[in-house]
């Protein structure tokens, strides 16, 4: 299972472009609030319902961990902090994009790898700053910002399904 966490203020296009396009791919994808209710307000008063709740999920299943930005919100909880932590140490995928990269910055995940990110937090990331619209390095996938959500979406379900299930989404979506 692959899992988008949600927090109040995160960006909408962000959020729904990637969960929309990987669900399209037939990748297994849950969307998980941080929040003490599913219902997560974004950053432009859009409110979307989230699949589960963070303390109910034990997330041992976990392939992805993706997160949208639009804030810094999502790196203010201690839980998802350590879940990120041990996922990578566990070499296992990370996405984020727009302000979420500086929350793996902080947290030492971009050590050794490059990144990008939205314009104004590139101090959090670090030497891994190399600028760039999306960069995948080792076990982690950035993006730049808001304007990339498809390119972020697509490079994800390459990284998870391979190139011929993001070129078939891609057509389909092209019409």
């Amino acid at each position: 299972m692959n899992y988008l966490f949600l927090s109040t203020g995160f960006e909408e296009i962000e959020a729904l472009t990637t969960v929309d396009l990987l669900r399209r791919a037939g990748i297994s994808l849950q969307t998980v609030s941080c929040e003490n209710e599913m219902l997560v307000k974004g950053s432009h008063n859009i409110q979307v319902m989230a699949d589960r709740l963070f303390k109910e999920v034990d997330f041992s299943d976990a392939e992805m961990l993706i997160l949208p930005g639009g804030s810094r919100r999502l790196g203010e909880f201690a839980e998802l902090r350590e879940l990120l932590i041990k996922h990578n140490s566990e070499n296992k995928d990370i996405a984020a994009i727009c302000a979420a990269p500086s929350i793996l910055g902080d947290l030492g995940i971009l050590e050794g790898k490059q990144a990008t990110c939205y314009p104004g937090v590139e101090s959090y990331l670090g030497d891994a700053y190399i600028g760039g619209l999306v960069v995948e390095s080792k076990n982690v996938i950035t993006a730049k910002g808001p304007g990339l959500s498809a390119d972020f979406a697509f490079c994800i379900i390459e990284h998870l399904a391979g190139a011929e299930v993001a070129d078939e989404v891609y057509d389909k979506a092209q019409y």
